[in-house]
């Protein structure tokens, strides 16, 4: 096992933190030699599970992880594209979206354009201590991987993600048979090909529509069937009018509103995002329903209304039972591979939970700069990325706020520096010592 201190240590190396690393080269340059991201992969790769090939991102190009920040900045996607001889045809496409392989790719090679920030690969946190000295004041964290080996920093930043929404119904599963679109791309390959698989696709909005469209493609003989509580597939709410509440500047206004206010606004916004598909989605699955029934063939099927009650191996099959919402009328559906197209959770992350145990927390916090509220006299500090949409708004976990985000963390960062003169603590001495 080996240690060493950092002063600022990232976990996650997404886009968050990317956007972060950005920040500090660009307007901290005497912290970026002293800042670190770990990531548990072994390369970045945005939306791992569902890079399918023709997918779209949803947000501007010009939403990258500067351009709203730092429009001169080198690590913009323009040029990227310009880097890989690639700009005169992205021009051509006449398109704001990217592919969603090349905002990967972008990500990617943010990664590795950066000169002073470090990022390492295969490096998975296993879990969060606090240091604290005898007079009680909390002094760092001391982070320990998977392999044992141990990082000391004064100034964590968690962006690692959400946790998976798998719904409990489906908990008694074998593995095997339960798909989340986390893991698509990773799995499907185990699932063979040439059977004719009955695929149940659980969700209305965007991963489901993709998942059903993946699976048609990756189990040519299948017969899919989407299952959903809404009464149809439904495109975003996308006026101009609406996509201004993602601006940077919103985050302000909502932070500042009642709780009352907060609410109204994320349900209202829902379908901007969460509950609704792309118009290019949504039609040409219409398209394919339709060339179905045209056919003949009726193998898709759309279940709107419906409840997944209950989830039940028998043999091996997978036994699904079904609950019309409108007439309450019950029914069992015989399926062999389940796709779950159910987003996250809305929670905090399970390390966040952890982390907040770890120190006695009771509530999670965070300021309006994301600094979590220690509870405690604190010459450290912990920052939360994506995960404060009941505070900061539906933009939180989205590419559209990365920029503005990493300028205000990296500055409350630098703030925060300039109150606390002392030196790094030599964190895994103090924990040694007892004084975790």
């Amino acid at each position: 096992m080996a240690h060493r201190n950092v002063e600022l240590l990232a976990v996650g190396a997404g886009p968050a933190n990317l956007a972060l690393a950005v920040a500090v080269e660009e307007l901290a340059p005497e912290l970026a030699g002293d800042t670190l991201l770990i990531e548990r992969e072994q390369d970045i790769v945005w939306q791992r599970g569902m890079l399918l090939p023709d997918a779209l991102s949803q947000v501007s190009f010009l939403k990258d992880l500067v351009t709203m920040r730092n429009p001169r900045s080198r690590f913009s996607f323009v040029n990227f594209l310009h880097s890989q001889e690639r700009l005169d045809a992205f021009v051509n496409l006449a398109s704001f979206v990217p592919y969603r392989s090349e905002i990967s790719e972008y990500l990617q090679w943010v990664a590795d354009e950066l000169d002073t920030v470090k990022v390492e690969y295969g490096r998975e946190c296993a879990g969060v201590e606090a240091v604290t000295g005898d007079d009680g004041e909390l002094s760092g964290w001391l982070v320990t991987l998977a392999d044992g080996d141990t990082i000391g920093c004064r100034y964590l930043v968690i962006g690692a993600g959400r946790d998976a929404h798998v719904p409990a119904v489906f908990d008694g599963l074998p593995a095997e048979r339960v798909i989340h679109s986390t893991q698509y791309t990773q799995r499907i390959a185990d699932v063979r090909a040439d059977l004719p698989h009955r695929v149940a696709v659980i969700g209305g909005a965007q991963s489901a529509a993709e998942l059903f469209g993946a699976a048609l493609r990756d189990l040519p003989e299948c017969k899919p069937t989407m299952i959903m509580r809404s009464i149809g597939l439904n495109g975003y709410e996308s006026s101009k009018f609406t996509n201004e509440l993602y601006y940077t500047s919103f985050i302000d206004e909502f932070y500042g509103s009642s709780p009352e206010a907060r609410q109204q606004l994320l349900g209202e916004m829902y379908r901007s995002n969460y509950g609704g598909l792309s118009p290019a989605t949504l039609d040409g699955l219409y398209r394919q329903f339709y060339q179905d029934r045209r056919s003949g063939q009726e193998r898709l099927a759309l279940h709107p209304m419906t409840d997944v009650t209950a989830a039940r191996m028998d043999g091996e099959e997978v036994v699904l039972t079904l609950v019309d919402r409108k007439s309450g009328a019950e029914r069992e559906m015989r399926t062999d591979l389940v796709l779950l197209g159910t987003g996250f959770v809305r929670e905090m992350p399970w390390a966040v939970k952890a982390l907040a145990q770890s120190i006695g927390l009771e509530e999670i916090n965070v300021s309006r700069h994301y600094r979590l509220d220690l509870g405690r006299p604190t010459t450290a500090a912990c920052y939360l990325q994506g995960v404060n949409e009941a505070t900061h708004g539906i933009a939180d976990s989205l590419l559209s706020v990365l920029a503005g985000r990493s300028a205000e963390i990296t500055e409350d960062i630098l703030a925060h520096r300039g109150t606390r003169s002392v030196e790094v603590p030599e964190l895994r001495e103090l924990a040694l010592a007892g004084a975790v």
